[in-house]
This record gives C-alpha cells, sequence and structure tokens, in this order.
C-alpha cells in the first residue's frame, strides 16, 4: 500500500507539472487570449488544435535543464489517406528546435507526432551511432511486429541529439554543448518540451510515458532510468551502449592490432573461416542443427580447440584455411577485451570482451575491415566499424584533434587525455548501477540482446546486470527488469534476427502487472524467415527437445547453462 501510495503522488505531481507546463504554453506562448481559446477548444477536432501550434515558442522555463527556449517549426495534420502515411490514421505533426545556450551549439531538432486516436500513452524512440540524424518516431520499433506505435494510439518523438550529421561523424565532438546534450542533456530537453505540447494537445498528460532505444538508443534508455527516474514509466534499452568510452578505446584497440602491427589484418575468408569453425563444433550443442549457436557456455569449453584448428601451426599464413600469429592476436584483442590500470567513471576499468569464438560473424558491414590499408579516415566496411567509430571519438572527443592518429594512442596510458576520458565516460556513459530511484517508484525495464553482437559486446551487458543483482539482489533486480540474451543475434543482423512485441510486453508489465516471461520471436532473416524460438530470461537458453518441427518455437524449452 505504501509503494502503491508512492506512485499515486508521482503520478499527480507529474499531471500537476504537466499540465502547469501546459497552462504556460498555452498562456505564455500563443498569446494572452490563448486560455480562453484552450479552453473552447479543448474538445475541438484535433486539426484545429494542432494548427495553433505552428510558429509558437516554448520558453525556456518549460525545460528544466539550461536551454534558450524552443521553436516550433511546423506543425499539420497528415492525413489517413496522405502519400507515404503508413500508420493507418490521422495525426498531427509538429517539428521543432531545442536553442542552445551558446551560438556556437547546434540546436536539438525534434519531431512529435500526435495521433487523431490517442491511447493516453507517450513513447519517446532513441537514436544509434553518433545519432544527428532526427528520430521521426512514425515507423515500427526495430525488430517489432509492423504495426507502428504511432498507428496503435501512442503521441511518439525523437530527436537528433542536438547536432547535424550521419551516424558515424564525430566532430560534434569539438563543442562541449553538443557533448553534453548527445551524452544526456537531449533527452530531458526534447521529453520536456514534447510533454508541454502533448499536454497543451490534448488537454491532459500521459497517463505512461515511455522509452524505447537500442545500441546508442539503448545506452539513452538506461540514461533516462539513472538521471530522469521520475519522467518514465517503462524503458526498452536493446543492445545498450552502456560503456561508451569501453567500446570506443577496445575499437582503438583492435585497429591498432589491424593496421599497426604487420600481419595482424584479417581478410573476411579468414573470418568466415572462424565462424565456419566454430559452427561445426557449437550448432548441435543445444540439440539442433539450425545455424545458431544457442549454448554459448558449452560453446566455450571448446574454444581451444576451435583456435588451435585455426592456427596455421607451420602451415603457410597465407592459405586460406589457417591464421597466422599476427591474425589471431588481434580477434584474441576483440575477445579478451579491455583492461585498465585506471578508473573511468563509477570504477569502470574496461570493456567486457567479445563472443568471437561462440558465433559472432564478423565478415558483415559492422565487423571487422573489409580492406588491408587503413583510410585516413577510417570507414566503417573499409576498416571496420568499431576501429572507424573509435578513431573518431579519440580525434574529437578526446584529443580535440581532427588531425590526431588514433594509431598512437594508448588506451593503457592515455597520459594528458586520461581526465578528458574519464569526463567524457560520465557525460556519455551510462554505467551508474545506481537506479534506486526507478525501481522504488515502480518502473520497469526490458533489454534484448545478441550473443553474437559484434558491436556491443553481450558480456558487458551482462556484467551491467550482474552488477544490479550484487547491488539489489536477484528477487528485487527480477521485479523491475527482463533480460533477454537472444543467440545467433547480432547488431541488427545474424543467424536469426528476433521480431518480438517488446512494447506490448512492456506496456502490460506497468499497466497490468503482466510481468514477461519467456516470448516467443519471429524470425525475420532473409534465409530462415518465419521460423519461431522462445525467447528465454537470462541466464536460460533454448534447448531442442528432440522431437518436433525445429522451426516451431514449441520444440524448444528454455534451459540453464
Amino acid at each position: 500500500m505504501r509503494a502503491l501510495s508512492r506512485r499515486m503522488r508521482f503520478m499527480r505531481t507529474r499531471s500537476v507539472r504537466a499540465c502547469a507546463l501546459a497552462a504556460t504554453v498555452a498562456g505564455t506562448l500563443l498569446g494572452p487570449v490563448a486560455h480562453t481559446v484552450f479552453a473552447a477548444q479543448k474538445d475541438a477536432p484535433l486539426a484545429m488544435r494542432c494548427a495553433e501550434f505552428a510558429g509558437a515558442v516554448l520558453p525556456p522555463e518549460v525545460i528544466a535543464l539550461p536551454t534558450a527556449g524552443a521553436q516550433i517549426e511546423s506543425a499539420s495534420m497528415v492525413g489517413a489517406t496522405a502519400p507515404g502515411n503508413q500508420q493507418g490514421g490521422e495525426y498531427c505533426r509538429i517539428t521543432g528546435r531545442i536553442k542552445a545556450l551558446k551560438a556556437t551549439t547546434p540546436d536539438i531538432r525534434f519531431d512529435l507526432n500526435l495521433p487523431r486516436r490517442w491511447n493516453g500513452r507517450a513513447l519517446q524512440i532513441g537514436g544509434g551511432g553518433y545519432n544527428g540524424v532526427v528520430v521521426s518516431g512514425t515507423g515500427v520499433m526495430p525488430f517489432s511486429p509492423d504495426r507502428a506505435p504511432l498507428a496503435q494510439g501512442y503521441a511518439t518523438f525523437g530527436d537528433d541529439s542536438g547536432h547535424v550529421g550521419d551516424s558515424s561523424l564525430a566532430v560534434f565532438g569539438l563543442v562541449d554543448e553538443a557533448v553534453t546534450n548527445f551524452g544526456y542533456a537531449h533527452l530531458k530537453k526534447t521529453h520536456d518540451a514534447a510533454l508541454a505540447l502533448i499536454a497543451r494537445a490534448y488537454g491532459r498528460p500521459p497517463q505512461r510515458m515511455y522509452f524505447g532505444g537500442g545500441s546508442t538508443g539503448g545506452r539513452e534508455g538506461y540514461t533516462v532510468i539513472q538521471r530522469f527516474p521520475d519522467d518514465y514509466d517503462g524503458v526498452i534499452a536493446n543492445s545498450p551502449a552502456l560503456n561508451f568510452s569501453g567500446v570506443r578505446l577496445i575499437g582503438v584497440k583492435l585497429g591498432q592490432a589491424e593496421y599497426a602491427t604487420p600481419g595482424g589484418y584479417v581478410p573476411p575468408l579468414l573470418l568466415e573461416q572462424v565462424y565456419q569453425r566454430t559452427l561445426s563444433v557449437c550448432d548441435r550443442l543445444d540439440g539442433a542443427a539450425d545455424g545458431i549457436v544457442s549454448d554459448v557456455p558449452a560453446c566455450r569449453e571448446h574454444e581451444s580447440e576451435i583456435i588451435e584448428s585455426l592456427r596455421c601451426a607451420g602451415r603457410s599464413p597465407s592459405n586460406e584455411q589457417c591464421l597466422s600469429e599476427s591474425q589471431l592476436a588481434t580477434l584474441m584483442v576483440m575477445r579478451d577485451g579491455l583492461s585498465l590500470p585506471y578508473k573511468l567513471a563509477w570504477d569502470v576499468a574496461g570493456y567486457r570482451g567479445y563472443n568471437v569464438f561462440q558465433g559472432t560473424h564478423l565478415t558483415g558491414s559492422l565487423g571487422l575491415g573489409h580492406q588491408a590499408e587503413r583510410l585516413a579516415v577510417p570507414r566503417f566496411f573499409a576498416n571496420g566499424y568499431l576501429f572507424a567509430q573509435g578513431d573518431g571519438y579519440i580525434r574529437y572527443f578526446v584529443a580535440r584533434d581532427a588531425g590526431f592518429d588514433s594509431l598512437r594512442f594508448d588506451p593503457q596510458r592515455p597520459g594528458k587525455y586520461r581526465a578528458q576520458l574519464t569526463a567524457l565516460s560520465e557525460t556519455i556513459g551510462a554505467m551508474n548501477p545506481d537506479v534506486a530511484r526507478y525501481i522504488a517508484r515502480g518502473g520497469k525495464l526490458i533489454t534484448l540482446q545478441g550473443l553474437g553482437d559484434e558491436v556491443i559486446s553481450p558480456n558487458q551487458t551482462i556484467a551491467y546486470h550482474q552488477a544490479l543483482v550484487d547491488r539489489y539482489g536477484v528477487d528485487q533486480v527480477n521485479r523491475f527488469m527482463r533480460l533477454y540474451m537472444v543467440p545467433g543475434f547480432q547488431h541488427g543482423s545474424g543467424a536469426f534476427i528476433p521480431s518480438v512485441d517488446l512494447l506490448g510486453a512492456l506496456d502490460s508489465w506497468v499497466t497490468r502487472g503482466a510481468s514477461p516471461e519467456t516470448l516467443i520471436a519471429t524470425d525475420i532473416a532473409a534465409a530462415t524467415n518465419g521460423r519461431s524460438r522462445p525467447l528465454c530470461r537470462y541466464p536460460l537458453f533454448p534447448r531442442y527437445t528432440g522431437k518436433g518441427n525445429v522451426n516451431l518455437a514449441s520444440s524448444f524449452v528454455c534451459t540453464e547453462p
């Protein structure tokens, strides 16, 4: 009952604040007669309420963090039959900018979508990579069924995190306010602006506020839990880049092994050999020959024999069937992770390694480099995703010098850059295990991650989950969090790409107390589209029962490793 009372007090507090914001929007932004207009129009068609937002200015006090206010650039109805509207209904589309304190800092551009048939809920959607592109909020959630949240009645919104450019560009790291916006501030600023507009449009605030994202968006999900716990009822945070500095540093270390060590480059043909050799040893350990390594712990017990079978051991290193010592050393950098002799924020001292020899496919566009020569500015496909992203981080965020050579940077001994690394890890990272406030007020969290992820180490996500268990106990963590580690799934690709309604599961958990257990996912990988598997709560994994159709989830059971 005490928990329920706290919950009710919070809902009243949030409702009062949102209505106050709505009044501010109505009175201060839209002119002296706006209160009367609002009273007259609150039951008017959404089209009438939508149009009045065009050109409005939100004052700085509407947003809790320091800004120069926000400008609404456009507000118009999108008809149900309008070209490109695949949402199945009419909605009001609002675009705007949140102004920075300094004129040299880019604005935070945001989009907000208000459905005519509103379900009383709102969903903020995270970005990816270094962001730089406005999240429109009109499409389906990644790896979710075809029906978009907007089509389900959610008010949706997203932003560009406060700079313009594709997800590979880190140049904004030279601007302090832009770095702070990217790290965490854009989330709160956009949330507050959107909340005021939602309350103004519908005459009441959302009953539930959710966040959903993956990769950088996953980090953003954990960020709002840690920094702004009172603002959200539930979060979906998939493949989260929690240890943002750590993953960038290991990317630099990996690039150095590939491009600054003689013979360290591993061509795609040999990476394919590593993957196929792993499958030959580990695929059947879960009882099914289905192209998926599900029992990762059992596969790890065979790691030494897999490595030895790949080692040239007297054979010519040019042989496409074996790896030289230098090439194996490159893979070991990725497998072993990064240990630092100093601490980043929240006592972080490195980055956990990847499942290189347990079914991770490193030949894709987000894997290791596809050419033996390093470009002056490394690119994803040519020189590997992790190295390209890490190179930009060192140049612009750490050294703050576009001409800096990341191959000369030593993560273990950063010298004069150590203080900057530590500060960045706090501004951008989401490794703070203190989520007590979010737990206390009943917030929920779902995280889905691939065990074969080649960008975000699954072992780093597992380690953070374990840190929560160590801090709060397994029972309390189970009351607010679900972690699903997915065999065969990588960073958006893989032998198994799950499609599952995580938003529906989250909403049922928050609104009805129906805590999700085993979920059923449909594979959307091109070669195996349509097969299904159970998504098992960590640390369980799906094991084939030995009978039934191997393409059906009903033929598998969730089992302890």
